[in-house]
């Protein structure tokens, strides 16, 4: 298993601020950040590739490793949108429906592991 680099009192804090509204560039990217590192540990392997420029990308998924060129499955988006899903804000095929979400490959689906933190969705944070 990956080595955690934020700890979990941190992710989860920069979770709950972003789930009040934060916005500030620091708390987005550890919350990011953070979900990014529970989604590769819920779900470890490397057949899939997710992106949330600026402020990291993961692969996870268990399959066929990809260690060249362009992977097969990619997942990317908007802070604000991964944030939203990974709190269960979201709904996975809205987002990819309205285009805030791209998913390319047979394997670029993440709806059977999200939501991440079911709590924020109801707006109980």
């Amino acid at each position: 298993m990956a080595r955690r680099r934020i700890e979990w009192a941190d992710g989860d804090a920069a979770l709950s601020r972003c789930a009040e509204g934060a916005t500030d560039r620091p708390t987005v990217a550890t919350a990011v950040r953070y979900a990014l590192e529970e989604l590769t540990a819920r779900a470890p392997g490397n057949s899939v590739e997710v992106r949330v420029p600026p402020f990291g990308v993961a692969q996870c998924v268990a399959g066929p490793r990809h260690t060249r060129g362009t992977p097969p499955n990619v997942i990317e988006t908007d802070a604000a949108t991964f944030l939203g899903l990974v709190t269960g804000r979201l709904d996975w095929h809205g987002a990819r429906e309205s285009g805030a979400v791209t998913a390319s490959g047979t394997r670029a689906d993440l709806t059977a592991l999200l939501p991440l933190w079911s709590r924020f969705a109801a707006g109980d944070a």
